[in-house]
């Protein structure tokens, strides 16, 4: 079962930040919040981090199998150097080379049918 991720935020923001609750660019966002991607998204627009809080909390990130593949596919697709993704989506080399073992067969599906 999954966290309902907009039901956790809209209690988030009720109870700490009501006045983000008003804005309607947040709202909207608030309703699509889906995959993994979205809600690092999310919470990257709603709240500035500062670099040490950001490295910190880079440590305990999770992402689910959707996003895994979406990132993998799209640096399948622009032939990205698995260094360039690790540094633009700051993912160390060894887990994208882990997910990449991992869904092998499945990245090659889309590729074979794409072709």
């Amino acid at each position: 079962m999954r966290p309902n991720y907009t039901k956790i935020y809209e209690d988030m923001l009720k109870q700490d930040y009501p006045d983000k609750l008003k804005d309607p660019k947040i709202l909207t966002l608030l309703k699509k919040l889906n995959t993994t991607e979205d809600v690092l998204k999310f919470n990257d627009k709603l709240f500035e981090q500062s670099r040490e809080s950001q490295q910190n909390n880079q440590k305990l990130k999770t992402y689910d199998k959707k996003t895994m593949l979406k990132l993998l596919q799209y640096q399948k697709k622009h032939e990205f150097s698995t260094s360039y993704m690790s540094r633009k989506y700051k993912i160390s080399r060894t887990t994208l080379a882990k997910w990449k073992k991992m869904f092998e067969e499945e990245i090659n599906e889309t590729k074979n049918a794409d072709t």
